[in-house]
C-alpha cells in the first residue's frame, strides 16, 4: 500500500506540467503557454465554465463504481493511477473526478484479489488485469459497466456549441499570443474587452425569449 501511495504522490507532481501560462514573459519575446486540451481553456478545468464547471445535474458515485470504473478502464488498456483518474474525469465531462484516496486503495484490493497486477513502466507503477480478471468481466459485465456516464452533467445542446465556441477563440487567441506582433496584440486586447462588455450586457438586458 505504501508503495502505491508513493506512485500517487510522485504522479500528482507532474498533474499540472504543460499546462497554463506559468512561464512569465520576458521583454521582446514571448514563453510558451502549454497545452490547453486540460488547462484553462479546455476540460477538464475548463476557464469559462466548460465541463463539469457547474452546468447541469449529476449523481454522486455510489459504492461499487470506482472499482467498476477501475475494471472497465483496464479492460481496455493498461493505466496507472493517475490516468484512471483523468480518464474517469474526461469520461464523464467532469462531472465525477475521483480522489486518489479513492482510486489507490481500490486498485491494491484489486491486486490483493488477483484481478489486477502491477509493474513498473517508465518509472512508473502501471497496472493491468491478469487472466482471472479478464475472466471476472466476461462473467459480471452487468457489473463492471461505465458509471462515468451516469455522472455526465445534463448540459443542453446550446451549451455545448458555446464551450465549442469558447474553445475555438482561445485557440486563435493562443496563436496571437504566441506569435502576433505588438500591432496584432493590441488589436486582440481590444476586442477582448469589447467582447467582455457585450457579453456583460447580455446578462443586463434580460432574456430575450421572455420578451
Amino acid at each position: 500500500m505504501a508503495a502505491a501511495w508513493q506512485d500517487q504522490r510522485s504522479e500528482t507532481r507532474g498533474e499540472h506540467h504543460g499546462f497554463g501560462p506559468h512561464e512569465h514573459r520576458n521583454r521582446g519575446h514571448r514563453h510558451g503557454w502549454g497545452g490547453f486540451g486540460g488547462g484553462p481553456f479546455g476540460p477538464p478545468g475548463f476557464m469559462f465554465g466548460g465541463r463539469g464547471g457547474g452546468f447541469g445535474r449529476t449523481r454522486k458515485a455510489k459504492r461499487g463504481d470506482v472499482r467498476a470504473a477501475i475494471l472497465a478502464l483496464l479492460a481496455e488498456e493498461p493505466r496507472n493511477g493517475y490516468q484512471i483518474i483523468q480518464e474517469i474525469a474526461e469520461r464523464s465531462q467532469g462531472g465525477w473526478k475521483p480522489s486518489p484516496g479513492a482510486v489507490y486503495p481500490a486498485l491494491q484490493q484489486l491486486t490483493d484479489e488477483g484481478l489486477v497486477r502491477a509493474q513498473e513502466i517508465d518509472g512508473r507503477k502501471t497496472f493491468q488485469l491478469t487472466e482471472a480478471g479478464q475472466a471476472y468481466i466476461a462473467e459480471h459485465a452487468s457489473e463492471v459497466r461505465a458509471p462515468w456516464e451516469e455522472m455526465t452533467p445534463d448540459i443542453g445542446d446550446d451549451v455545448h456549441e458555446l464551450f465549442d465556441l469558447s474553445r475555438q477563440a482561445a485557440s486563435a487567441l493562443f496563436q496571437i499570443a504566441q506569435g502576433g506582433s505588438d500591432g496584432q496584440l493590441r488589436q486582440a486586447k481590444q476586442i477582448l474587452a469589447e467582447t467582455r462588455r457585450k457579453l456583460y450586457q447580455v446578462l443586463a438586458d434580460g432574456d430575450p425569449d421572455e420578451e
